[in-house]
């Protein structure tokens, strides 16, 4: 890995996780890892181009459908893709199919720009995880195996200790908090070969008490109201978070600090 390169553009592909979800800006918009990432990498690099083409509750192939082939015409230096999670949660799930079609989106972003980015997602802490484990690290496996025969490089977030600490999710306990995403952006900066800015991004958080009793089942109650019944509730009539919603950023532009 060349070591602080300079990249002149990137595309960021995916789903809830590259939109910035749950990284709230006073606007009411969004912003996240990949905004983070894009505005270190203009710093370095005058006349810096960015898009983000990633739409919340997006499923691999909606991905494939509507976001590869538009990042590989825009021929941008490094390309991020990160997908597929959104299946595993889903009670059927065919894995085949999902490995068939991430291998597809790889074939054809790889060859489209200069660093293909790929990821193992991070998780949390708890019961869903483990219940659905065994279906991320199959998709793991299967990003792992497409980098190293396409020449991708792969962020391993999912070995992080940082990330698994609930205290890095929002109350939907299915997206990172501010502080998470920030981790993230630092890690795909690492990796791309620049030099740290926190090279400790990865590490456990210092240990606190953990809430009582009554705070927990209050917060579990909150959660099942606001983001659990209302997630089934898209599951079986068919919805998705991101139905009718545009791209982040649909062109790859000079990238503008929204502050």
């Amino acid at each position: 890995m060349q070591t602080n390169p300079t990249y002149s553009s990137l595309v960021a592909v995916g789903d809830s996780f590259t939109e910035g979800m749950s990284d709230l800006m006073p606007d009411g918009t969004y912003r996240g890892w990949a905004d983070l990432l894009a505005a270190r990498m203009a710093a370095r690099t005058p006349g810096f181009r960015y898009a983000n083409l990633a739409v919340r509750g997006k499923l691999i192939q909606q991905i494939v459908d509507e976001q590869v082939d538009v990042a590989a015409a825009m021929g941008a230096d490094v390309i991020t893709l990160v997908g597929g999670l959104n299946d595993t949660l889903r009670p059927k799930c065919d894995m085949g199919r999902v490995r068939a079609l991430l291998e597809e989106a790889v074939e054809k972003l790889a060859p489209a720009c200069r660093q293909l980015v790929l990821m193992r997602s991070p998780g949390r802490q708890g019961p869903v995880l483990a219940r659905f484990r065994p279906r991320m690290e199959e998709l793991f496996a299967c990003v792992d195996e497409l980098a190293a025969r396409h020449g991708a490089i792969v962020v391993d977030l999912y070995g992080a200790p940082s990330l698994s600490d609930p205290r890095m999710w929002d109350v939907d306990r299915l997206h990172l908090t501010a502080e998470g995403h920030r981790r993230v952006a630092e890690a795909v900066w690492q990796t791309l070969g620049h030099d740290p800015e926190d090279a400790e991004w990865h590490m456990p958080m210092p240990a606190t008490l953990p809430p009582g009793w009554v705070m927990r089942r209050v917060a579990d109650a909150r959660f099942a109201r606001q983001h659990l019944l209302p997630w089934i509730g898209r599951r079986l009539t068919g919805r998705s978070s991101g139905d009718g919603l545009p791209p982040k950023r649909p062109e790859l532009l000079p990238y503008q600090d929204p502050a």
